[in-house]
């Protein structure tokens, strides 16, 4: 409004001309303050039309009516209050009434100068007082939620939110502490299930925060902000209680759990990536675009033989391969510094055999990480029969990532989050999957495979020798 206007008051001198040009300079690259011919005088207060709208003559400023109208009639609606607190400063400065004006001194004319302030201060008080707020929240119903929590039973729940009521509380009671707020006098906060139920259902569906906003009678921005604050949530509160290296006692269960379904020995996991679709960064959107022709960030993670996540890595760009994301990834400096496995060794055809985990092609061959061998080259009946074997057991991290992203589809279709968020909401999906696995949340849907046709890393150097031993053994032993 006040761009587009060019506003002329009146002052009293030069010093509270420019003060009132610096005040109103900041309320508009337009307004300023011009001196007009005063028409009344010394004593009485300023009337309307000494504080009023001028149309230009010249092109310094387009002119606009409906503005100028609503600023004229906003004007006039506190001029009553500007001449208030004019009358109560002429009060106090006006001068003597035996003093003539070719007489006046010194001290007749510092209360003319601060009249002149007090000017400036009335008019800051009209254009810079705040404007009271009529509404704190619009009125929203909410009967689908409560109808949710009366009438829905554990099928419905495990449909629509992923988990049973059960479940459901539980997480709840677990973020408590992180999502509680203090109601205040203007409103009361939102229930803490009401938070965790409307960022389930973002997570779960991908839908629109429009829709999610009619369904829980929330605002479309409070929707989005309690999804935001529920996925920091859970990735504080619950990353490390349900995404972690197993300890001794959990390695044992699962190398034996890998043993007993697929005939591996001294397996730990299986490593995989997969890319999450996501709109084109602003920043290099080029680094994004996969081979797939969409822009994408990996998710790498390492599964055990239930399809628990124990390892992840989010963020890297689409665009780079997986042997590049394992390589500056933590789970490989802990896996060259031999810290990730305790040091158990199995001799299997005179090679001791040490703990490690199942990759595909893409990756190094090492000798806490075995490969398949490379298709084309020849291969012998056990060679094959090996390759199908570990192909087996590295499936289990394919069915995880299929049994990921139909649980939380907004991992499934493109993830519409802003790129500095994407990577939280992705670890959150990881964290809430161990949490219904962990809970025996059955997955009704058929699992999808995410079919990844990795890029063939070359095996060379000292570390993939090694690993050869290792797998020429393990080839050998499930010969037998």
């Amino acid at each position: 409004m006040f761009a587009r206007a060019c506003l002329f008051l009146w002052t009293e001198d030069s010093s509270s001309q420019s003060q009132m040009s610096t005040c109103l300079a900041r309320r508009g690259p337009v307004a300023r303050a011009f001196p007009v011919t005063r028409t009344c005088s010394t004593k009485a207060a300023p009337s309307v039309k000494e504080i009023r709208l001028i149309k230009p003559q010249s092109a310094l400023v387009s002119l606009h009516l409906a503005p100028f109208t609503r600023l004229l009639c906003a004007i006039r609606r506190r001029i009553s209050r500007i001449r208030d607190v004019w009358r109560r400063a002429e009060g106090l400065f006006v001068p003597r009434a035996g003093c003539r004006r070719e007489e006046e001194t010194a001290s007749c004319e510092a209360p003319s100068k601060r009249r002149g302030a007090y000017n400036v201060i009335a008019v800051m008080y009209c254009f810079y007082r705040r404007r009271e707020r009529t509404v704190w929240a619009h009125p929203r119903t909410s009967t689908w939620w409560e109808l949710v929590n009366m009438s829905w039973d554990d099928k419905n729940w495990q449909k629509n939110f992923r988990m049973t009521k059960t479940s459901f509380l539980h997480l709840c009671d677990i973020l408590r502490p992180y999502l509680t707020r203090q109601n205040t006098r203007f409103r009361r906060t939102l229930p803490v299930e009401l938070r965790v139920g409307v960022c389930l259902w973002r997570l779960a569906t991908n839908l629109e925060y429009r829709s999610i906003s009619h369904l829980f009678g929330v605002g479309i921005s409070t929707a989005c902000t309690v999804t935001q604050q529920v996925v920091t949530a859970i990735n504080r509160v619950m990353r490390h209680l349900y995404i972690k290296t197993p300890s001794e006692a959990e390695l044992r269960v699962i190398v034996q759990g890998f043993r007993e379904r697929w005939k591996l020995p001294q397996v730990a996991g299986a490593i995989d990536g997969t890319h999450i679709g996501i709109i084109a960064p602003a920043e290099e959107p080029a680094d994004y675009y996969n081979r797939k022709n969409f822009y994408s960030v990996i998710l790498q993670a390492v599964v055990d033989h239930r399809m628990k996540f124990w390892d992840i890595n989010v963020g890297w760009p689409g665009k780079v391969h997986d042997a590049r994301v394992l390589a500056n990834s933590s789970l490989y400096m802990r896996g060259e510094n031999g810290t990730l496995f305790p040091g158990w060794i199995e001799r299997l055809n005179n090679v001791d055999v040490p703990i490690h985990i199942l990759g595909d092609a893409a990756y190094p061959l090492l000798p806490w990480l075995l490969k398949p061998y490379p298709v084309g080259r020849g291969l012998t009946e056990a060679q094959t029969h090996f390759n199908y074997r570990l192909s087996q057991g590295r499936m289990t991290v394919e069915r995880a990532f299929g049994r990921l992203k139909g649980r939380w589809r907004c991992l499934l279709k493109r993830c519409d989050a802003h790129i500095s968020f994407v990577s939280q909401i992705i670890s959150a999906c990881c964290i809430l999957h161990n949490y219904c696995e962990v809970a025996n949340e059955e997955w009704e849907d058929e699992d999808t495979v995410d079919d990844v046709d990795d890029l063939v890393d070359p095996e060379i150097g000292h570390q993939a020798n090694y690993g050869g031993q290792i797998r020429d053994a393990l080839c050998e032993y499930l010969a037998q």
